[in-house]
């Protein structure tokens, strides 16, 4: 049996994951059990949690892969640091630093570098995998695809900040990069912040705003004539002196510039005015443009019909939703975790299928693979915090009826989600007939902006009755957003965007049997096989990993009733 696990370190949403044999065990975030939103830290409790679901220790994994290449970062600084080490102890890169200067040009921006090192008596192979392969991997190797055209995209990685690639069977080719400054995933996070919003975390809020603006502005047209340039073989370039993020030493990710043309920033929690609409629909639409641009071009250079994507920038769902539409490719992959979080997966696949050339595991059909917790672990923590609770035969059913007359419900069950995304075993749900349901789960449990809609989370074999969709088309991780079809958009309200748009989520029952069986019961009583699905979390908080967290969450917010397993906890009770 060949283990390998895969890390993400020091990069937004540290996490880890291992395979046996290319088959995912196991996978996690190590934000879940620190409790620290977006964690950045070495993922020690991520690697426990894999081990552990493994049944082995660490020194019986064979490799590990990581989604950095200090390698490709540092080339750019040689000799200045690779030949002037402060301590013997950085050899450890700067062997591998120093070396890579000695490849021709053309072959600098290689894909991985291998080191050597002994751990507690055992050999620790470690492989460097650069952070643009690793989202490649995530893209196409765990697709279901054989061949496919891959592009990824994010803000930066040690040099790249998109790549043009294909794949076949388990190898990954690099056609073409855009090199960072040049970012972007760095202009949507620039935006980002100008609008009063974090960057590289808050991007689907102004994807939220843009929906309540005119595409077609006076912003539209100004970032079109003076911020970007289109340039042949599905390059782009912007007008970096409206930018400042590659200047670490200055405040903003913008300039003095930007807020000339554009106007005044807006503060964190200053109002939100019909300018930021505006700018926030322009920025979306450009976005939108660039990625149709490229996409056209990686059609023509491949030939190919199939297409995966990863790299933040592919957490817009509300252009994920219009890839296959828009572009000239028949079909497209977006995995569960396409930001940095699912590199952890990305590296290690990346090592077993194009390293080490063995085949190709299974294709991602679900993100359920973090820890679980049986009816004895939650008994155990229902009775240590003293909370009083009923054990149900048919817990669907009677969560349903309970959704259905208008009870905000937090949902707990089986394996936690591998992702930014609650898919149904850690989610908050509500009846998606009611608009006010909508005003109330912001107000009462997520504390965050009324602009920001929720998803719908609907029977995969429903979902062409509600969206306009192709039949046995399908969104499995809440990746993209397809338009309420009109007739429908009065029954489900609450999950109804103002453009009359739905973040969707199509739920099988051979994934996901317990919600899938949930949904069919609430569409059953009312009709409506459809449910408001959102993280089960409060603002600022990561996701709920144990019923311990679960039971914080559900008592200090609005939730009227708690399902955990078999458990029912209703408050008041």
């Amino acid at each position: 049996m060949t283990r390998i696990l895969g890390l993400n370190h020091d990069m937004f949403i540290a996490s880890a994951a291992l395979l046996e044999d290319g088959h995912i065990v196991a996978a996690a975030a190590e934000e879940r059990f620190t409790r620290e939103k977006r964690s950045r830290a070495f993922p020690a409790n991520a690697i426990g949690y894999c081990l552990a679901e493994a049944g082995c220790e660490i020194t019986e994994v064979d490799y590990f892969a990581t989604s950095w290449n200090p390698g490709v970062y540092f080339q750019k600084y040689n000799p200045l640091l690779s030949a002037r080490r402060r301590h013997l102890g950085e050899h450890l890169y700067a062997v591998p630093d120093s070396l890579i200067a000695l490849y021709p040009e053309d072959r600098r921006q290689c894909e991985h570098l291998y080191q050597e090192v002994t751990l507690s008596g055992g050999d620790c192979r470690i492989y460097y995998v650069s952070h643009h392969r690793a989202h490649a991997a995530n893209a196409f190797l765990l697709s279901p695809f054989e061949e496919a055209a891959i592009l990824t995209a994010d803000a930066q990685g040690e040099v790249e900040s998109t790549t043009f690639a294909t794949g076949r069977g388990g190898r990954i080719d690099t056609i073409a990069t855009v090199n960072y400054p040049q970012s972007i995933g760095a202009f949507y996070a620039t935006f980002t912040e100008f609008l009063g919003f974090h960057a590289n975390a808050d991007e689907w809020k102004v994807m939220a705003l843009a929906a309540f603006a005119d595409w077609d502005n006076a912003f539209y047209r100004m970032l079109k004539d003076e911020v970007v340039r289109f340039l042949p073989e599905g390059g782009y370039e912007f007008d970096l002196t409206f930018f400042n993020g590659f200047n670490r030493d200055l405040p903003n990710l913008y300039t003095a510039k930007l807020v000339d043309r554009f106007g005044p920033p807006r503060g964190l929690d200053d109002p939100i005015e019909a300018r930021h609409h505006e700018i926030a629909a322009a920025l979306q639409r450009v976005a939108e443009e660039l990625a149709r641009h490229m996409l056209i071009w990686l059609h023509q250079a491949t030939g190919m019909r199939r297409l995966a994507v990863s790299g933040g920038f592919f957490m817009n769902s509300v252009l994920n939703g219009k890839l296959a539409r828009d572009t000239p490719f028949d079909e497209v992959f977006i995995s569960s975790c396409p930001d940095d979080s699912g590199n952890a997966l990305g590296a290690a696949c990346y090592l077993y299928n194009h390293i080490l050339g063995q085949p190709r595991g299974e294709a991602m059909r679900h993100n359920f693979l973090g820890p679980a917790f049986d009816g004895a672990a939650i008994a155990e923590a229902l009775a240590r915090y003293r909370v009083p609770a009923r054990q149900v035969n048919d817990v669907e059913d009677a969560t349903a009826r309970l959704i259905s007359e208008g009870k905000l419900v937090g949902w707990f069950q089986g394996r936690m989600e591998f992702g930014q995304r609650a898919l149904g075993n850690r989610s908050i749900l509500a009846d998606p007939r009611d608009a006010a349901v909508k005003d109330k789960v912001n107000l009462a449990v997520k504390y965050r902006e009324p602009f920001r809609p929720f998803a719908p989370a609907v029977l995969a074999e429903a979902a062409a009755d509600y969206f306009d969709i192709e039949p046995g088309a399908g969104s499995p991780f809440m990746e993209r957003v397809y338009p309420v079809r009109a007739d429908r958009r009065a029954r489900i309200p609450a999950v109804t965007h103002v453009d009359g748009s739905g973040r969707l989520q199509t739920v099988e029952r051979d994934t996901n049997p317990r919600f899938h069986r949930l949904i069919e019961a609430f569409g059953e009583i009312t009709g409506v096989p459809v449910l408001l699905n959102t993280s089960f979390n409060l603002n600022g908080e990561p996701i709920v990993c144990t019923p311990t967290d679960a039971i914080r969450s559900f008592f200090s917010c609005g939730l009227d009733v708690l399902v955990m397993g078999d458990f029912v906890v209703t408050k008041g009770a």
